[in-house]
């Protein structure tokens, strides 16, 4: 990790320092554990710190290699495979998922829910590889407790995982792919598993585990030496345990390190949130990105391919989370910044990025150069606004 003075990239120090004196209030105040923060700018560490503990039990200080469980931050990883197989020409974004999948030939779309039942009808069109990629394909994730197709995730896709903890890749989408559709393909944007099919439709075409792949053509070639499903048990001690609120003040926890199921070997290499990774792991990855595809001379994506990644592939008049007052678009695998004063946040318009469940976050500014991760673990997100006044506080010390 290459650290410089702020001023030598346009930021002022004395400016930056408000980050720790905000993150430390969460801490003091008992709302959050730790935090670790890092801002970038033209390939160069401006910023890295750390406050809090990553265990409060076993009073582990939250440290420069602490080890987070980046949940849905997994999903931009699983898009840039999905990318380079697209550039080795294995399929085309317009090809129907059903023709590397054939366990979706026969989907359905739930047409409506009356008095005399669910009525299917046929897909107008296949959903396609892009619509798994922009959450347009028709499918869900079973977050929404009254809406009935959420129900049967729930069910079918969701609960077999808490009874057969060696339920595999196949067997997990496998279920995804007997339900049906909650609109036609291309139609709506609907956060979903799509990531998670996309994950085996990388095992499935590239002929290899799915965690094998990522270990062998992004996690290896980029030096990202801590990025995985499992933790191992030599690094067990690094890993953060997760916090929520209490009833009354205070935190609870929520998933022990020690204990927790991403301590122990799964068959089921989730793309869309399966991952654990530190916050010098994941700027390698984010500045990849930024760099239009290369690291230190190692090459994943083509230039081009990046610039289709992260533009806006969502249809006219739809916005990420069905939300116009966001200002935010979706690319293939990453949110994209469409307008600045719908957005009400500092930036540029072009920002892309993720964020994962546990509020992890990260973004990458093509204009200033500039990347921005925050890491913590705490459940559920969007209690508090720790990402907005990180990413407040990192624009306000740019300077230059």
């Amino acid at each position: 990790m290459n650290f410089i003075t702020p001023e030598e990239v346009g930021f002022a120090s004395q400016r930056l320092a408000r980050i720790k004196t905000k993150m430390q209030r969460y801490i003091d105040e008992q709302k959050l554990a730790g935090i670790s923060t890092l801002i970038a700018r033209r390939g160069k560490v401006v910023h890295f710190e750390q406050v809090g503990m990553a265990d409060i039990e076993a009073s582990t200080p939250m440290a420069a290699d602490t080890i987070f469980r980046i949940y849905s931050m997994t999903k931009p990883i699983t898009s840039v495979a999905v990318l380079m197989l697209l550039e080795e020409s294995c399929f085309r974004l317009s090809d129907p998922v059903a023709a590397y999948l054939p366990i979706f030939k026969d989907v359905k779309v739930l047409d409506k829910i009356d008095g005399s039942g669910t009525r299917l009808v046929d897909p107008v069109r296949p959903m396609t590889i892009r619509d798994l990629l922009t959450h347009t394909a028709g499918l869900s994730y079973g977050f929404e407790e009254n809406f009935y197709l959420d129900h049967l995730y729930q069910q079918q896709v969701w609960r077999p995982v808490e009874t057969n903890p060696q339920l595999t890749l196949a067997e997990w989408i496998g279920a995804v792919a007997q339900l049906p559709l909650a609109y036609q393909p291309g139609t709506h944007y609907r956060y979903s598993f799509a990531t998670d099919v996309l994950g085996y439709l990388v095992e499935v075409v590239a002929g290899m585990p799915f965690a094998d792949f990522l270990q062998q053509r992004i996690f290896e070639p980029l030096g990202m030496v801590d990025t995985f499903f499992t933790v191992p048990p030599d690094k067990l001690s690094r890993f953060a345990t997760t916090y929520g609120p209490k009833d009354g003040g205070g935190l609870k926890v929520v998933d022990a390190a020690q204990s927790s199921r991403f301590a122990r070997p799964t068959r089921r290499a989730s793309g869309g949130g399966g991952l654990l990774s530190t916050t010098a792991d994941y700027l390698r990855f984010a500045q990849m990105l930024l760099n239009k595809g290369t690291l230190d001379g190692v090459r994943l994506l083509g230039r081009k391919t990046v610039e289709l990644m992260t533009v806006n592939h969502l249809p006219d008049g739809i916005y990420l989370d069905n939300d116009p007052r966001s200002g935010q678009g979706l690319g293939l695998g990453v949110s994209v910044l469409l307008d600045l004063g719908k957005g009400q946040m500092l930036g540029s318009i072009g920002n892309y990025g993720w964020s994962g469940a546990a509020n992890t976050n990260f973004w990458i500014d093509p204009q200033e150069e500039l990347i921005g991760i925050l890491m913590l673990q705490c459940m559920p997100d969007r209690v508090y606004p720790v990402t907005d006044d990180f990413r407040l506080l990192a624009y306000q010390a740019l300077i230059d």
